[in-house]
């Protein structure tokens, strides 16, 4: 006997509603932490994908105690509303270009902790692109290089803002800025009243440190590689962790700088310890949205202000 499928359904506006919906649940990887990116409830968008599951005859995700996970069939749902939403972005664009406008919405992606970073500039470059694409909704977000890259990859954002990027062959990186980074400890910690001159590298590498999640197996110079004992995934974290008094860890200078400027904070040896991150953006080579790429013109047009990165730079940690 044949199985009767029921017939595909022609998309309307609800249809593409529960979509941006599921594509949320799924950025945020489960439905509480859709919540603040919805601004709806988990029982709403519990309802919500349900509906789409049935509209669409398949089910999308598994959800309960065990965590959220997509079924297969709603791994192909999600990257077919991938390329629907980048599409209809797409098409937005050229009715706009058509029109001699500027349409549509920029995903823009970034480390954390930059705000502080004044020699960044990156205000003026989202203020400028603000009065020349008024009609333009710019949404930004905050994660990890190793996110950021991934999320240039699968298409989630147009541009994306961090040090140490991935280096893929299809993406450009255009140099924008440098950061400053030391090791810090807090007020209560045994090394803050001591002068650098009595503390050694062997120290330093005995004692105690908070360390970035996805960076915890960084050599720093001369291999010197520090007694994680710690981790956390923002620059908030880490600076809570070395204001507890019990850990050393990396901070940007001026992120850290209200601390030093407080006595709650000091950097450690600062001449051995200290190094340089240059800030790249990273877009795909082959980007043709008309607005994205006004986006990308104006970052570049900033960076290209900026001195250019040293031929030769100390090795680095991806942030």
């Amino acid at each position: 006997m044949t199985a009767r499928h029921q017939p595909l359904p022609n998309l309307n506006d609800v249809d593409l509603r529960l979509l941006r919906v599921f594509y949320a649940v799924v950025l945020s990887r489960g439905f509480a932490a859709a919540q603040r990116h919805l601004g709806i409830s988990a029982s709403n968008i519990s309802v919500h994908i349900s509906q789409l599951e049935k509209r669409l005859g398949v089910r999308l995700c598994e959800r309960g105690r065990k965590g959220f996970r997509l079924t297969d069939e709603g791994q192909l749902i999600y990257d077919a509303a991938l390329n629907l939403f980048r599409a209809t972005d797409n098409f937005r664009g050229i009715v706009g270009s058509a029109r001699g406008k500027l349409v549509g919405e920029i995903h823009f992606g970034f480390v954390d902790a930059i705000v502080t970073n004044r020699a960044l500039r990156l205000e003026p470059a989202i203020a400028e692109f603000a009065e020349l694409a008024p009609d333009v909704q710019l949404n930004l977000d905050i994660s990890s290089p190793q996110e950021l890259v991934q999320g240039l990859i699968e298409e989630r954002y147009h541009a994306v803002l961090a040090p140490q990027l991935e280096r893929r062959d299809f993406l450009s990186y255009v140099p924008f800025q440098e950061e400053r980074k030391l090791v810090y400890c807090g007020r209560d910690h045994p090394l803050f009243k001591r002068r650098d001159a009595s503390i050694t590298l062997e120290e330093i590498a005995g004692t105690p440190a908070v360390a970035r999640s996805y960076m915890t197996e960084w050599l720093m110079s001369g291999d010197l590689k520090l007694m994680n004992s710690a981790t956390a995934s923002h620059m908030e974290s880490v600076a809570l962790m070395i204001l507890s008094g019990r850990y050393i860890g990396h901070l940007p200078d001026h992120y850290a700088a209200r601390w030093v400027a407080s006595g709650d904070m000091r950097p450690l040896l600062e001449e051995q310890l200290s190094y340089a991150d240059w800030f790249y953006v990273a877009h795909r080579t082959n980007e043709n949205n008309r607005t994205a790429l006004a986006f990308i013109e104006v970052l570049t047009r900033r960076a290209a202000m900026a001195a250019p990165p040293p031929a030769a730079r100390a090795r680095a940690p991806a942030r």
